[in-house]
């Protein structure tokens, strides 16, 4: 079997990631399937740190937008992350993974708080780390949540799992002729305007040199398959 290119990742997912067709909440057979894809990943010796997103509950940008003050509604975003943090923390233990869920607001009875050099000794020892809670600040994506554990626990890469297969130039679901970059500049997403993840998380990936695949999830073994640095989605980097 090949060798993994990375011997440290941050896998960013979505909430929606794990909804599957049902429209709101979780789907476990979804969430058991990406389970196994991580699980397997793990296996082959790549430490995992996870960021997971809370959109198939609740997008505080959203909620604010619909009345709640946005303090609130993203203080509500951040209790969606520790749902799905908890649910797929289940779906790993299942498929044989040893797992911590770490949030960045504290909740001791079901959750580590964050604590870099903890967060560390855990990947060291072979635990899958679910990184929920976002920043534990409003007005902070999941994204940016993403792109600031990656560079404290040192990932080498992250991985931003979406359900097309990398990044165009426009939205491929409804454009037929959209063009797919195998490789893009932090710069040109910038200035594209394209939606790989939020300005602030580009930025910081940006000024750190920290690469970010993107691919489609939905295609059983791609993780794997990125891990092994076979051509899979769209790569930012300089």
């Amino acid at each position: 079997m090949s060798q993994p290119v990375f011997h440290r990742i941050v896998l960013k997912l979505s909430g929606e990631a794990l909804m599957g067709a049902q429209g709101f909440g979780v789907d476990p057979a979804v969430t058991a399937r990406i389970a196994l894809e991580v699980s397997e990943v793990r296996g082959m010796g790549v430490e995992v740190a996870l960021v997971i997103g809370g959109g198939n509950f609740i997008r505080g940008v959203a909620a604010s937008q619909h009345g709640i003050e946005r303090v609130v509604a993203d203080h509500m975003g951040m209790l969606a992350t520790v749902i799905n943090a908890l649910a797929l923390q289940d779906a790993l233990e299942k498929a044989g993974a040893y797992t911590r869920v770490v949030t960045a607001i504290e909740m001791r009875e079901i959750a580590e708080p964050f604590i870099r050099r903890r967060v560390i000794r855990h990947l060291e020892k072979g635990r899958v780390v679910l990184l929920a809670g976002g920043t534990g600040s409003p007005y902070f994506s999941t994204d940016t949540a993403a792109a600031l554990r990656a560079m404290e626990i040192k990932a080498e890469v992250i991985l931003k799992a979406t359900k097309v297969d990398g990044i165009y130039d426009a939205d491929p679901e409804t454009v037929v002729d959209a063009k797919m970059f195998s490789r893009i500049g932090y710069r040109e997403v910038l200035s594209r305007g394209l939606t790989v993840m939020d300005t602030t998380a580009i930025s910081m990936c940006m000024d750190n040199s920290l690469p970010i695949v993107v691919f489609n999830l939905n295609v059983p073994g791609n993780l794997k398959r990125v891990v092994l640095g076979e051509n899979v989605g769209s790569t930012v980097g300089h």
